[in-house]
């Protein structure tokens, strides 16, 4: 082997860094200190305390989550009434089409007047839902995160 081959030749492994942290320090909490510092670690969002504490001692900004489960509850209740509506709009096409091809004229009158009415309930319960998501807007936006 060629001594000059061998420095280009990559061994296996992880990429070194450019500027790998070699300094430790340690520090000691006592129990009341240490469940403050779990409780800050745990409202961060942050995966690792080594970077939590690094961003505290910097300054950087602290990314702080709380999870308001009444807000949850809510965006996923909302969320499944959506897919069902848009199930309910293509339930309607499907309808339309029966009664346009299997009953007489007068007979899909009458069923497509009372699938009017229930459509006209539907555009209702739309509206209060719609007004009801802006009230929540307006009262929990500030939780939401933005992206």
């Amino acid at each position: 082997m060629n001594p000059s081959n061998e420095s280009k030749r990559r061994k296996g492994g992880r990429n070194p860094k450019d500027d790998p942290a070699k300094h430790r320090y340690v520090i000691y909490l006592n129990s009341v200190d240490n469940a403050r510092f779990l409780s800050l670690f745990e409202q961060s969002g942050m995966n690792i305390k080594a970077h939590f504490i690094s961003s505290c001692i910097f300054n950087k900004p602290v990314k702080v989550v709380k999870i308001d489960k009444g807000v949850q509850d809510y965006y996923m209740r909302m969320t499944t009434f959506f897919g069902q509506y848009r199930a309910i709009g293509t339930n309607y096409n499907q309808v339309v089409k029966a009664l346009k091809s299997n009953f007489a004229e007068k007979k899909a009158l009458a069923f497509l007047y009372k699938l009017e009415k229930a459509t006209l309930e539907l555009v209702a319960l739309q509206k209060e839902m719609m007004l009801l998501t802006e009230e929540f807007e307006q009262k929990y936006g500030h939780l939401w995160l933005q992206k």
